[in-house]
């Protein structure tokens, strides 16, 4: 736990420095304004949730269980399409909320991003800022964006949002890096 004593300063000023230039790169850049598509007709498919009983959860649309992958009903169904991944929610999306719960977020990656550097470098003496860098970089990218390709390859997310989640993680562990290897113990 001596990573703990000697890096929480670098782990809330990289918390609140991330956390904020995520809040700037939403609000100020055209790199997020066409993450979601507009649905043709949304009053129709909100009908169809609401008439078929959808509770919170995810679905997958066509769905089967074990042996009906062999059903040639199913089969024809998603042979057929639509595809789809159906997110339904338990209450309206609460911006509030959302923020209040990405600044924890924000700590723990910032907590285990110390956590593995120290691991990997310690606190030796002479320590130069480019390696600190170097590692801590490496780290927060896979923190930050590690996640990144999973919901294009296994959910089908356009491709289209790829350079923009690399963009955020890369800002976010530049940003990691320099707080962390500006303000690392033993640093020359």
């Amino acid at each position: 736990m001596q990573f703990l004593t000697e890096l929480w300063l670098p782990i809330l000023l990289t918390a609140v420095g991330v956390y904020l230039a995520s809040c700037l790169i939403w609000m100020f850049t055209p790199l997020h304004k066409k993450d979601h598509l507009v649905p043709p007709d949304e009053t129709d498919i909100l009908a169809a949730i609401e008439k078929h009983g959808f509770k919170p959860g995810q679905y997958c649309l066509p769905w089967c269980t074990g042996a009906d992958w062999k059903d040639p009903a199913f089969l024809e169904r998603l042979k057929r399409g639509p595809w789809a991944w159906v997110v339904v929610m338990e209450g309206p999306p609460s911006f509030a909320r959302a923020l209040a719960l990405w600044f924890p977020t924000q700590v723990l990656i910032a907590l285990l991003t110390a956590y593995a550097a120290w691991a990997a470098i310690g606190n030796q003496a002479g320590l130069e800022y480019l390696r600190v860098f170097q590692v801590v970089g490496s780290i927060a990218f896979l923190a930050h964006g590690g996640t990144m390709l999973h919901d294009h390859i296994w959910k089908g997310a356009s491709w289209r949002l790829l350079p923009a989640k690399a963009v955020d993680a890369l800002v976010y562990a530049l940003l990691t890096a320099g707080v962390f290897a500006w303000m690392w113990p033993g640093r020359i």
